[in-house]
């Protein structure tokens, strides 16, 4: 399948809110020959983290917007508007090969305006970005209701998280500390030839300063290494974890978290792992074998404990919220154009209800830890403090350190340019409320 077509059929799923691009690579792609697979990728992943750079391009030179039935000839054209603005490949080919694509799609029709448009984008880009230059969107490529949110709540620091989240994403690894050091694994990286570096907050990260096919680094296969960013790396150590303890990680796919618990404290009692779907499930066990590890896995909805908890406490609890994912946009760029405002509550009504329900199951004196990947106060201090004002045995603890930002509650680190991810953390104490009579 020509690589062109492959990414602009996986464009169009996420377009017409049927699929996401996600962290590997979609179905449509996978069917493409491996030679043609990282161009293929790249074209997607491209134009879906430029799409409203591009977006108000195109609305610029077209007569009028795309019918639902031809979001596949507008993915066309969005990859071929990538190709022209932000791609080394020739703009001949770029043109040339995005129009053929369209006889493909057995929408022969399309090859005109096709045509016609990105020659017209080819010619008059640069008039048509300085008439819009005041507009936000065109220098941020963010959609417009996520670049004000940003901008509102990040007033200082909103052009660096657009900047970050526009930027590839570093690849970080996580040391195991069963199998030996970061220092050690540093040495071996540099014997192999791969040129690396520690990461700054995280003890067992590892970032690489030239992407590479992660199954060829040394040790891998055997589990000495996995990847992961830095920020979730901080998770394992905030819990304090030792010996006898039980551990419930709640909404724990892909377990990346979940085998970090259990390479920090072999002497866990119990790590019990649940997530929604038995599906996602399977990306834990995968991970869990690969690293030697075992863990209790529950395929369950986490608020419905009646419906998986045994009775038994925890003594720690790691809630890996499911959010809106703004801090992780550089790895999934097709967020912007799934993300809708109107998400954002009902996110926040979800997390708090997670909140709830887990609570009775954490014992006197355990942590839970509540962990995003959003940048949004809404889905993190918000939360908290929500949750806090309504919960008289919850305590808040302060998470020091020299990372990210500290709002009225919690951790808020953001993306960084060559370093973490964005991400939350807020770390409570169930304490024993005293009655008054």
């Amino acid at each position: 399948m020509n690589p062109r077509l492959a990414a602009a059929r996986a464009l169009t799923a996420v377009l017409s809110g049927k699929a996401s691009l996600g962290s590997s690579l979609p179905p449509q792609l996978d069917k493409v020959e491996h030679h043609d697979r990282a161009l293929a990728q790249d074209l997607a992943f491209g134009a879906a983290r430029w799409q409203p750079r591009l977006q108000l391009l195109a609305e610029k030179l077209l007569e009028k917007p795309f019918k639902a039935a031809d979001k596949d000839v507008e993915a066309l054209l969005l990859i071929g508007l990538y190709q022209l603005l932000h791609s080394r490949i020739p703009e001949h080919a770029a043109i040339g090969e995005t129009v053929g694509c369209a006889g493909a799609l057995k929408k022969p029709w399309a090859k005109g305006l096709l045509n016609a448009v990105l020659r017209r984008a080819q010619r008059e880009h640069e008039a048509i970005f300085a008439e819009l230059d005041r507009d936000p969107v065109l220098h941020s490529a963010h959609p417009r209701w996520l670049q004000k949110a940003l901008k509102a709540h990040w007033p200082q620091h909103w052009q660096a998280i657009c900047a970050a989240n526009n930027a590839h994403p570093p690849l970080i690894l996580r040391v195991n500390r069963r199998h030996g050091s970061r220092d050690a694994y540093l040495n071996e990286l540099r014997e192999a030839g791969i040129e690396a570096e520690p990461c700054t907050h995280s003890r067992d990260g590892v970032r690489l300063l030239q992407p590479c096919d992660v199954t060829t680094l040394p040790g891998f296969k055997e589990g000495r290494v996995s990847v992961q960013d830095e920020a979730a790396q901080l998770a394992a150590d905030l819990l304090e974890l030792a010996p006898g303890q039980r551990v419930l990680d709640a909404c724990a796919a892909p377990g990346g978290k979940t085998c970090h618990l259990l390479e920090v404290e072999p002497g866990l009692s119990e790590v019990v792992a649940v997530d929604l779907e038995a599906k996602r499930l399977a990306r834990v066990r995968e991970n869990l074998e690969r690293l030697h590890l075992e863990a209790t896995l529950i395929a369950a909805d986490g608020r419905d404990t009646g419906a998986w908890w045994d009775g038994r406490p925890f003594q720690r609890i790691l809630l890996d919220a499911p959010c809106s994912a703004t801090g992780v946009i550089r790895r999934h760029p097709d967020i912007k154009l799934t993300r809708k405002p109107e998400d954002i509550p009902a996110l926040a009504q979800l997390q708090g209800e997670l909140l709830d329900a887990l609570w009775p199951t954490l014992a006197p004196g355990g942590i839970l830890l509540y962990a995003t990947c959003s940048v949004l106060p809404t889905e993190n201090s918000e939360t908290i403090a929500a949750f806090l004002a309504r919960t008289p045995d919850a305590q808040e603890v302060a998470i020091t350190g020299e990372f990210g930002l500290q709002p009225a509650h919690g951790r808020q680190l953001l993306p960084q340019l060559d370093g973490h991810d964005g991400f939350y953390y807020a770390k409570l104490i169930k304490t024993a409320v005293t009655s008054h009579s």
